[in-house]
């Protein structure tokens, strides 16, 4: 009896170190994927000069208050600060648990705000950058523009590859940048994500199809990037992040949304905005029209518990 009882005793004593270790191991494990986030998100960091005229008090992540970013797409090139080809407005709301995500045709007309003239949206980044794209965007759609997140789309690319690829339902056989894409679910890599997301002149929908292909995109890339899987990454897609993406969210504005807002990156509802096309001095414009401009308006005040 008392042999079995020191036989229980030092199993016990095995057991309690080896869990005692692995918790530690976890632990530094943590530890050290806490600290490479937070170098990333350091060097993602770059603060904008400009403040909303649509907030009377700033937003809180931590009371859980709804809010929105200005997801800007840019080819970047040496010695050109290039155009916004992708302009994504995310609305989210952790109270009701969803995100809207509204595509903006890059085509589309409407005032350019600090430039005193009327053109194409994605025009604003290129007149001045990301504070004048984000007083753009809030002057059109009528909501306060709080943040922005500035992604490199030649960059765009390692971030796919980082987390192992996505995958993504294709409705069109159309072939891009020499890569034919078939219909039905597709595994894509970076390079093939990024020529999926550039088509648009063989699309019947134009554009609207474009901006469907980037938000099948950006949704695999957050689903893929929260998987267990990719935590085995974590170095190289922290470090695609920091190479290719800005914004003007801090570190521990990062870590308050992680805490209070994940329930509603689950929930992400796609909304489109319709124009009709023409040209006015021989250059094609989207005209989006008073009713319309309404509808998206009052869609997106009801997402942000605006009056």
């Amino acid at each position: 009896m008392r042999s079995q009882k020191r036989k229980k005793k030092k199993w016990l004593k095995v057991t309690s170190i080896i869990l005692l270790v692995l918790i530690i191991g976890a632990g530094a494990y943590a530890y050290t994927v806490y600290n490479s986030f937070k170098n990333a998100a350091n060097t993602m960091h770059e603060q904008v000069d400009r403040q909303s005229g649509k907030r009377d008090t700033a937003v809180s992540f931590k009371n859980k208050d709804p809010f929105t970013v200005l997801m800007l797409g840019v080819d970047e090139r040496q010695g050109d600060k290039g155009r916004s080809d992708t302009m994504i407005v995310l609305a989210v709301n952790p109270n009701n648990k969803s995100v809207k995500m509204l595509s903006i045709p890059r085509d589309t007309r409407t005032q350019i705000v600090g430039k005193g003239t009327e053109d194409k949206i994605n025009h604003a980044y290129a007149f001045g950058g990301v504070p004048m794209a984000m007083d753009t965007v809030e002057n059109f759609l009528d909501i306060p523009i709080d943040y922005y997140m500035k992604v490199n789309m030649e960059g765009f690319k390692d971030i796919v590859d980082a987390v192992g690829g996505i995958k993504v339902q294709n409705n069109l056989d159309f072939t891009q940048d020499k890569i034919h894409f078939a219909k039905g679910d597709l595994k894509l890599n970076g390079t093939e994500a990024l020529a999926y997301t550039r088509m648009r002149k063989q699309d019947p929908n134009g554009d609207f199809g474009r901006q469907g292909r980037q938000r099948q995109i950006i949704q695999g890339v957050i689903k893929e990037g929260a998987s267990v899987s990719s935590l085995a990454n974590y170095s190289d897609i922290f470090a695609a992040l920091g190479k290719n993406v800005k914004t003007n969210i801090a570190f521990d504005d990062l870590m308050d949304l992680q805490k209070n807002y994940k329930a509603a990156g689950s929930n992400i509802q796609q909304m489109e905005i319709k124009e009709t096309g023409t040209k006015i001095n021989k250059i094609y414009y989207g005209i989006v029209s008073a009713e319309e401009k309404q509808r998206v308006q009052s869609e997106l005040k009801t997402q942000l518990e605006l009056k």
